[in-house]
């Protein structure tokens, strides 16, 4: 680390407040598992509390109470409510002195199942608060994928929610969270408090937070006519009411000060072995860089109205949802529905509803709704930055961006980060880098992206191989909760010295960085990390699966779509029942972001004489494309035939 690094970040931690201050150098760390344990170590010495930085902060020192921090809306058009920072504050208090009265402590984790709902940010805020540690379940996932999260982390308390609408589909959280507790039960791990938040249940009397209007507001029977059902799955002797517990709650609470390397969150990215990782991020210096790099990728003025489509679920919700435009004073929309729900126009109406000038998406949303044309797509005058996220955008749907939604005055922050990095590393600056259709560019300020041959070599000039990182940058992941092991093999171990991300790069004569997709066994459907191995494992549980094998398929919304291989055990005849029935498996072991595209019957598979699965095979045979390369290694090159004829048939 550069001493015009030290300087740089010291410079950006002087706009925070520092119960103690830091000591010597602003960065430590070793990358070389060849000189003993890796670490990385930002600011010892130095203590603070996120929250109050965020909030309080926010509220006392820069007088930004009556701002406001988030607009609300529903799933509903018209269901929607104003969130200032002083209402978060006062909320966020309340919150945490209701995980203290439930004995919650400094460094317990608590895990956190809901919808995009205000009080989603309450609970996490609320955790920071007292120094608790926050997990976060993407509320999409299964019951079985929260049972795992909730047994690696040894969560102490769950908070979650009755249920909520993804556009017409009504998902039932509770039961979902209902039966996670169970099966942590039964796998000895009992949880003795889940805190529930009455979102479709609302009483009488219950006014959502931050709310202008009285409770009629949001009425019992919802917006369409819809009962909302009162029929919440109770258990009394564990399950607690969020607006009971609020009500009788003081709105004061002082900040617990925590060390600079505490743990602040975890948060569970699918691994290549099938077993979800917990990356921990810490306090300070994630703090420092999601700032920081929201500031500045998005060029973020104090007039802005901000938008990142995200869920809070994933770590895109976490940096550019929460910490990051918080640490700024900025205003966000917070949004529960999809983009297509009730109609196509729905993203752009929010933008005109609320001037949004900087808005932050995937390339599956903009895929998806290139679909319809130009004519949905009205009145979106006040944009000024446009950005991408999840995985690289191809070059058409970026000029339908850049063109159609940006009207070629926009410019475009095609952003490379993962959930491990904590915040962007690579991405343009708006009106500042030349733009290059699908490609990130460049790296941010203290990162140093190096391209390496399956030798471990340096690679110079224009090149292509593996995405690798020489030094840390405050806001990188420090471990993998509870397996330091897991983390130094994952990211360290291949090339000594050096972090990998796991992505193959190109660097173009320009210097141009373009991420050219995983090479471990990932898929990345939608913007999100799926683990091949995990995929497999649910198909295999089903009696009826001797072996399963799972690769990617490109898909013209998706990205990527999962095409699977399974080959039956004796006796079993393939049929759409079965195939049905595999599909629901994987949806409730893992949720339906998981859902299989394709299943193919296959009597046989591809492997090597020594019983490898080739999978690059597999791959060809899901896009059907002929030109196999070398399959001399193969035991029976005829299962490769057979599969080609029996493919599923696929339209593009």
């Amino acid at each position: 680390i550069l001493d015009w690094e030290n300087e740089f970040w010291g410079d950006i931690a002087k706009d925070f407040f520092w119960k103690t201050k830091h000591a010597g150098r602003f960065l430590d760390y070793n990358f070389d598992v060849t000189k003993g344990e890796i670490f990385v170590k930002c600011m010892e010495g130095a203590s603070t509390n996120i929250c109050y930085n965020v909030l309080d902060h926010n509220v006392h020192e820069r007088k930004l109470g009556d701002k406001v921090a988030f607009y609300w809306e529903g799933n509903e058009p018209g269901d929607e409510l104003t969130v200032t920072y002083r209402e978060l504050l006062q909320r966020v208090c309340q919150f945490a002195n209701v995980l203290k009265s439930q004995g919650v402590k400094k460094g317990d984790r608590v895990s956190i199942y809901m919808p995009m709902v205000v009080e989603l940010v309450v609970a996490m805020l609320a955790c920071v608060r007292i120094g608790a540690v926050h997990s976060i379940v993407f509320a999409g996932f299964s019951a079985e994928s929260l049972c795992e999260r909730i047994l690696d982390s040894q969560c102490s308390l769950l908070v979650t929610a009755d249920g909520f609408y993804r556009g017409d589909k009504l998902i039932n959280l509770k039961l979902l969270a209902d039966e996670a507790l169970q099966k942590c039960r039964d796998k000895g791990f009992p949880i003795h408090r889940c805190i529930m938040l009455k979102h479709l249940s609302k009483e009488e009397g219950d006014a959502p937070l931050g709310s202008q209007s009285p409770p009629a507001k949001r009425p019992c029977p919802d917006l369409k006519g819809r009962t909302r059902s009162r029929c919440v799955p109770w258990n009394p002797e564990v399950d607690l009411c969020w607006h009971t517990l609020v009500r009788g709650a003081s709105d004061e609470c002082e900040p617990e000060w925590c060390e600079s390397e505490d743990p602040l969150f975890i948060l569970y990215t699918s691994g290549s072995t099938g077993k979800p990782k917990g990356v921990l991020h810490t306090l300070s210096g994630y703090m420092l860089y999601t700032a920081l790099t929201f500031k500045l990728v998005f060029d973020y003025q104090p007039d802005d109205v901000y938008w990142c489509t995200a869920d809070i679920g994933w770590i895109t919700g976490h940096s550019y949802i929460t910490y990051g435009p918080l640490a700024n004073g900025a205003t966000s929309v917070l949004f529960e529905g999809l983009p297509t729900y009730p109609d196509v126009s729905r993203m752009w109406e929010i933008v005109d509803k609320y001037h949004v000038t900087k808005f932050y998406t995937a390339p599956t949303a903009i895929r998806l709704l290139m679909k319809y044309g130009r004519e949905p797509v009205y009145k979106r005058d006040s944009l000024k930055v446009l950005g991408t996220v999840g995985e690289p955008i191809n070059p058409e749907a970026w000029q339908w961006y850049y063109s159609v939604v940006g009207e070629k005055r926009c410019p475009i922050v095609d952003t490379f980060w993962q959930t491990e990095t904590g915040g962007h590393v690579l991405t343009p600056l708006p009106a500042a880098t030349p733009m290059k259709p699908g490609s990130a560019t460049f790296p941010f300020f203290g990162v140093v992206p190096a391209v390496l041959n399956e030798s471990g070599e340096e690679l110079e000039g224009a090149s292509e191989g593996y995405l690798v990182f020489k030094q840390p940058w405050p806001g990188v992941m420090r471990t993998v909760y509870g397996n330091q092991q897991r983390f130094e093999t994952t990211y360290f171990k291949k090339f000594p010295g050096y972090y990998v991300t796991g992505d193959g790069c190109r660097r173009d004569k320009d210097g141009y960085y373009w991420i050219t997709g995983r090479i471990d066994d990932m898929l990345n459907v939608s913007g999100h990390l799926l683990s091949t191995a995990e995929v497999e494992s649910a198909l295999a549980e089903h009696e009826a699966v001797a072996e399963a094998a799972v690769v990617g398929r490109p898909h013209p919304v998706k990205g990527e779509s999962l095409y699977c291989f399974v080959t039956l055990t004796d006796g079993v005849t393939y049929s759409r029942t079965l195939e049905a029935e595999l599909k629901k498996q994987v949806r409730e072991k893992i949720g339906a972001i998981a859902t299989p595209d394709f299943i193919q019957n296959a009597p046989g598979l591809p492997k090597t004489r020594s019983g490898k699965i080739m999978r690059r095979v597999l791959r060809k045979i899901a896009c059907d494309e002929r030109d196999l390369g070398d399959i001399s290694t193969l035991a029976d090159s005829s299962v490769v035939e057979h599969l080609f004829q029996n493919r599923c048939c696929v339209g593009v």
